[in-house]
Formats: C-alpha cells, sequence, structure tokens
C-alpha cells in the first residue's frame, strides 16, 4: 500500500462512520412518534410525551449539524496538512521525542476543545435550557472545562509520557509495559474514582441517618451485602435528571445516589434501584467488566505495536519524519472499525448484564418497586421510549424500557 492510497483509506473510514452513525439516527428519528407500547401508555401524560418527542428531535437535529461540521473540519484538517503542520511547531519546540508528542497532542487536545466548547455551550444553554433540564451556571460549564483540561494534562499527559518512554527505550515491546501501566490505572480508577475525581467536580455528603438509610441497610443486610458508605451526590447542580451508581470493590465500594434521584422517586423505588446496583456487584459484573476492558486494552496495544513503526502511517500523513505520535493518529482512525465492533460486543454484555441485575432486584425485593422506578426516571429525562432496533443492538449499553418491564413482569 503507498502512502497515497492509505490517505485516502483514512478519508474513506472517517467519512463510512460517519454515514453509519448518521444513518442509525436518522433510523432513530422516524421512530420518535410510534405509538407508545401499551405497557408503556402510563409513563407519559400526553403533554410530556409531546415534549419528550420535541426534545429528541431538537438533539437529533443538533447532532447532525454538529457531528457535519466535525466532520468537514477534520477533513479539511487532513487535506490541508494540518497534522505536519502541528507536527513542525511541535518539532521546533523540543528535539526529545516525548516533548514533542506531548506538545503535539497538546495543540491538538486544546484546539479540539476550542472547537468543541460553543456546540457543548449550546447543547446545556440553549436545548437542556429549553425542557427545563439545565441547571448549570456559566461560571460552573468553564470551571469545569479548564478543570478538566487540567486533569487532562496532567493524568492523560503523564499517561502519554509514559507510554512514549516506553516506546523509546523498548521498542515494539513497549505494547508490555504499557499493558501493565493502563492496567494498573484502570484498576485504581475502579477502586478510588468516587474518592479521586468526583470530588473535583461535585460535592458528596454521607446519607444522614433517617427512614431512607435504614431500608437501605436492612435491605443490605437481607441479601448480605456489606455496605460501609451510601453518598448523595449534588447531580442537581447541574441538571435535573437522576442517576444512581455503584463503584469500587472490596472495602472501597460504595453507593452514590444523586440527590434528584432522591427527590424523584420514594423510599420502596430507590431501594429497588440499589437492589440493581447490588446485582451487578452480587453477579461480579464489576470485576468481569474490568477484566474485559484490560483484555481490550492489550489487544489494541499489541495492535498498536504491529503498525506503529512503520513509516507509511507519518508518509500518509504527508509528515517527513515518522513518529509515534503521528502513527498512533493513523492507526487510530485505522482501528476504528474494529473498535465499532468490540463496542457492540460490549453492548451485547452489557444488556445481558441489566438483565441479570434486574432480576436479582426483581427475586431480592420487589419488582413493581422497579418498574415504578424505571417509568418515573424515563418520564422524567424525557427518554425515547419507540428507539430503532438497529439503534438498540448497536450504541444501547442497557435493554430498552419496554424490554426491562417484559422481563421484570416474566
Amino acid at each position: 500500500m503507498t502512502p497515497y492510497s492509505l490517505f485516502y483509506l483514512l478519508i474513506l473510514i472517517i467519512v463510512i462512520v460517519f454515514l453509519v452513525d448518521s444513518l442509525l439516527d436518522i433510523l432513530n428519528a422516524r421512530h420518535y412518534s410510534n405509538q407508545i407500547p401499551e405497557e408503556l401508555t402510563d409513563v407519559y401524560p400526553e403533554e410530556d410525551y409531546q415534549k419528550s418527542i420535541a426534545y429528541k428531535k431538537d438533539n437529533f437535529r443538533f447532532k447532525l449539524v454538529s457531528s457535519t461540521i466535525s466532520l468537514v473540519i477534520m477533513l479539511l484538517f487532513f487535506f490541508l496538512d494540518g497534522f505536519s503542520w502541528v507536527d513542525r511547531i511541535s518539532r521546533s519546540i523540543s528535539d526529545n521525542p516525548v516533548v514533542i508528542g506531548l506538545v503535539f497532542f497538546g495543540i491538538i487536545m486544546i484546539g479540539g476543545d476550542i472547537l468543541s466548547t460553543p456546540a457543548a455551550f449550546y447543547k446545556i444553554f440553549v436545548i437542556e435550557e429549553k425542557f427545563g433540564f439545565n441547571k448549570t451556571t456559566t461560571k460552573t460549564f468553564f470551571t469545569d472545562k479548564l478543570k478538566s483540561i487540567v486533569m487532562m494534562v496532567i493524568v492523560g499527559g503523564g499517561l502519554l509520557a509514559l507510554v512514549m518512554w516506553f516506546y523509546q527505550v523498548t521498542g515494539a515491546y513497549f505494547w508490555i509495559y504499557a499493558w501493565i501501566l493502563f492496567s494498573i490505572f484502570t484498576l485504581a480508577m475502579n477502586m478510588f474514582y468516587a474518592k479521586l475525581i468526583v470530588p473535583i467536580f461535585n460535592k458528596q455528603t454521607p446519607l444522614e441517618s433517617g427512614e431512607l438509610r435504614d431500608v437501605i441497610q436492612a435491605y443490605a443486610k437481607k441479601v448480605g451485602f456489606q455496605l460501609k458508605d451510601i453518598f448523595i451526590i449534588d447531580g442537581s447542580k447541574r441538571s435535573t435528571k437522576a442517576n444512581a451508581y455503584f463503584s469500587g470493590f472490596g472495602s472501597e465500594k460504595r453507593i452514590t445516589l444523586y440527590d434528584t434521584l432522591v427527590k424523584d422517586l420514594n423510599n420502596e423505588e430507590i431501594v429497588a434501584v440499589l437492589a440493581h446496583e447490588v446485582g451487578h456487584y452480587k453477579k461480579r459484573h464489576v470485576i468481569i467488566n474490568l477484566f474485559l476492558s484490560i483484555i481490550l486494552t492489550g489487544l489494541t496495544l499489541w495492535f498498536l505495536s504491529l503498525f506503529i513503526a512503520n513509516p507509511i502511517l507519518s508518509e500518509a500523513l504527508n509528515v517527513e519524519e515518522p513518529s509515534f505520535h503521528i502513527g498512533l493518529i493513523a492507526f487510530g482512525i485505522l482501528y476504528s472499525p474494529i473498535s465499532e465492533i468490540t463496542g457492540l460486543i460490549m453492548n451485547v454484555v452489557s444488556r445481558k448484564f441489566e438483565y441479570q441485575a434486574d432480576n436479582y432486584a426483581k427475586n431480592t425485593y420487589n419488582p413493581e418497586a422497579l418498574i415504578s422506578s424505571l417509568k418515573k426516571l424515563s418520564k422524567n429525562n424525557l427518554s425515547n421510549l419507540t428507539p430503532h432496533p438497529a439503534m438498540v443492538f448497536i450504541h444501547y449499553s442497557h435493554p430498552t424500557l419496554l424490554q426491562r418491564i417484559k422481563n421484570l413482569k416474566k
């Protein structure tokens, strides 16, 4: 394969991925106004249902326009030799390959963030605001941006620097050391994310003594779930949408409830949601997902090691001197079809796990309470009750509301 043909292969992959995603979105949009299944007729009053359709349509149009603009910018960057230009700037700053790579990705990251900020601002302060979801202030929006950039520089830059250093020292065997590094990092994030990362953006407070804490602890004791920490997170600081999640394992496991969840659901419904989360733990889904993530990371790094030293990757992007950072850009695009397939497989596994967690909640607590909570959350989030089956199969990590209710009523 020549650099010329590889260049157009990269362009073809980018365009095909865009077209497939857009086609799925269009197919999904054609189902927005479908008749609601009988099992879900009590989710929305007619006025709220029409509001949910309007919300989905606004998001569909926004995504189609913003993704098209992103595609055009990316194609212009390719055809105008943008990567070569950024590479020359990076090499004018240092002769060290690691520093050059860090400067290169720093410029790409900052440029991408600047270009994406107007779309993110519009999404939050126009669409989410229009439908009553937004609670984010302009100050919080830009503060979050700044914190995210700092974290990306420190954490992302640190990991990237180590990977590039491994490559300089060990050559083709760098992937083994990088795999060990990412495995340790993934494990640490699973263990300590709620303690180290969440407090940077949100305030977490222990659930105070009272009826809710008592019923949660009674359920945990009943199913033999050693629960040390129950926290309330100030999700209402940014949105009215509700959520709950389980994090960590061993002595570090904790359950976190959004304050919006506590506001929207009664105690029995909250415990049903938590029973679902406990089901994930009892079925070892956290460990299995961690293991699968580590395996996929290893496979990706191994594939990267097979291609990264090939100068054709840099030549295809019109960069004279082959380098790890340019090879990484080209490989990332070449690997994207495989990534789409592995993502699809992970979603299939995830949906299976969701059914298992629902079944655990059904068998150990109250299926009707879980059904009620799912309906309330869907209504409050203006969720899509009639998604296209292809969208569900490819992109949904959870079964649809209808599928979950049918399963719970078996």
